[in-house]
């Protein structure tokens, strides 16, 4: 009888102690939330545990729950959403792919700064990612997929600690080898502090530090040539409020008194294009608001007064305007006759007749918006490119160099792109900010080749030392689960039972070997009293 009452008490004790390691929402508040916002279960109920290694499209989603041992029910709900999400996702990057084309350049040449950042970032990931790995792969039953998995994430480990020796950078480089910070040319001005191609802008565009400033012309119906980035005026002035009927008349069709008599600054304040209008002070919103149409003459001379360069494009006014095949002797005749400004101040962009223009004022800087041979530049007399960033590239700056033609970049306004065109070699660049830009003394990233390799291969040593370490820890956290699960328990007295199996080799998702081990001795040490 009471060999009878000690066994019942020893099965009853094993078997609550295996209910409770199958039932794991006891006292687990994130494994709760994790399966509510997976499968819309929020309610308690009995968790079956999974075998690692069960995977499925399901379970690579919901990594979380499967690292706590959670079997996963995925509301249908869920199905669509992801469903729906992917198509969208795959849609949406192919047309943001065409869109976009010159974005797509720029993420390009962002690796070129970021990928220090990037490839850190990776390792650590990684190697964080060896402790799930591990965890599932000394667990897993099936060799075919642990050498699967284990194959994958090598794989990807070991490229990724390769990837320095593939990068290039213009910011990494020798000591005293970085030239100066490129010139700063003012991008219509300084447009997040004025409205643009306003007298205010070029002014703040002064104050701010610009060595140049770069600019539109358009030439009114009487022959003044005036600044404007546009086709017509809707977009910069009130035309729809002044002459409703005209708004969508080109600029070039009306006169220069009609020009003078609209706001060029209004919209600035009404659209804050660059979100910067909140901080100006009060006499800089007035003056915004206040601001006319600019002619050339005036920002020539505010030019000549500061002694900056200037560049601007020419548009050929539209057939039937009595200046469209004289524009270009007019736009001359202003810089020659009307201004102070000196020739060789202005980098003369226009491409059409470029020869006359030559003849006519030889000291003007010839500049082109094209990547030209060499011997056609030269047979040009051009001393300049405007360029688009995406074309930025030492090997073509030092080209051109060579032959004493200097590159100017165009529009650069991040702080990461400056450091990027600085470190490439360029002479200038066309910026949105001179104010930010001009505050640089440094680029944002630079440092030596020696450095560098020095700085990747011990981050890379590093993570194989915590991964080999994570993965040992694994290897002999599993051996002790294993042995507490499959051994034997041995009653001291009679040894009415001398051998027990305890029926936990079924069950994988314990805690730890020592929660089994406190739990043991309290059953194999039961005497009859």
């Amino acid at each position: 009888m009471a060999t009878s009452t000690l066994s019942q008490l020893q099965f009853g004790r094993l078997h609550g102690l295996r209910a409770k390691v199958l039932r794991r929402y006891e006292h687990q508040p994130l494994v709760s939330c994790l399966a509510g916002l997976y499968g819309c279960q929020w309610r308690r109920y009995e968790r079956s545990g999974t075998r690692p290694g069960d995977w499925c499209c399901n379970k690579l989603l919901a990594v979380c729950l499967l690292s706590e041992g959670q079997k996963l029910y995925l509301h249908w709900s869920h199905k669509i959403g992801i469903l729906v999400s992917l198509t969208f996702s795959i849609v949406a990057t192919a047309v943001l792919s065409d869109l976009w084309s010159k974005e797509w350049t720029t993420l390009l040449l962002s690796f070129q700064v970021t990928a220090l950042y990037l490839h850190v970032g990776g390792v650590l990931l990684m190697t964080a990612l060896a402790w799930p790995i591990a965890l599932h792969f000394f667990r897993m039953n099936s060799r075919v997929r642990r050498g699967l998995i284990m194959g994958v994430y090598l794989t990807i480990l070991f490229a990724l600690y390769l990837v320095p020796l593939g990068l290039y950078s213009p910011c990494i480089k020798e000591k005293g080898t970085l030239g100066p910070a490129p010139a700063l040319i003012g991008h219509r001005g300084a447009p997040m502090l004025a409205p643009e191609n306003t007298l205010m802008s070029f002014e703040k565009a002064v104050k701010a530090g610009s060595g140049g400033l770069e600019t539109d012309v358009t030439i009114s119906f009487d022959g003044v040539p005036f600044l404007m980035h546009d086709r017509t005026l809707r977009r910069t002035t009130n035309i729809q409020e002044v002459f409703p009927n005209r708004s969508d008349t080109l600029a070039a069709m009306f006169t220069w008194a009609e020009l003078e008599s609209l706001n060029a600054g209004a919209w600035f304040l009404s659209h804050n294009p660059f979100g910067t209008t909140g901080s100006l002070g009060a006499e800089d919103r007035l003056r915004a608001g206040n601001q006319s149409v600019c002619s050339l003459q005036a920002f020539l001379q505010l030019a000549a007064k500061t002694d900056k360069l200037v560049i601007f494009d020419l548009y050929r006014p539209p057939r039937g305007h009595p200046y469209r095949d004289t524009w270009i002797q007019r736009t001359l005749e202003v810089i020659q006759n009307e201004t102070s400004i000196h020739s060789s101040q202005v980098l003369w962009l226009p491409s059409d007749l470029r020869a006359l223009v030559q003849e006519l004022d030889p000291e003007l800087q010839q500049t082109s918006g094209s990547q030209l041979p060499l011997e056609e530049l030269q047979s040009n007399h051009i001393v300049k490119l405007n360029l688009h960033y995406s074309s930025m590239s030492t090997e073509l700056v030092s080209e051109y160099a060579a032959v004493n033609i200097t590159t100017n970049l165009y529009v650069i306004s991040q702080p990461w792109l400056y450091s990027l065109a600085w470190c490439t070699g360029v002479h200038s660049v066309t910026t949105n900010a001179p104010q930010l830009l001009s505050t640089m003394s440094v680029p944002l990233f630079l440092m030596s080749p020696d450095e560098y390799n020095l700085m990747w291969i011990l981050i890379d040593l590093v993570s194989l030392v915590l991964i080999f370490i994570i993965f040992v820890f694994h290897w002999w956290r599993e051996r002790g689960l294993a042995f507490c699960s499959s051994g034997k328990i041995t009653l001291d007295n009679n040894g009415t039972y001398s051998k027990f199996k305890t029926e936990m080799s079924d069950i994988w998702s314990v805690s730890s070997c020592n929660s089994q081990a406190e739990r043991m001795p309290s059953i194999a040490t039961v005497t009859e009293h």
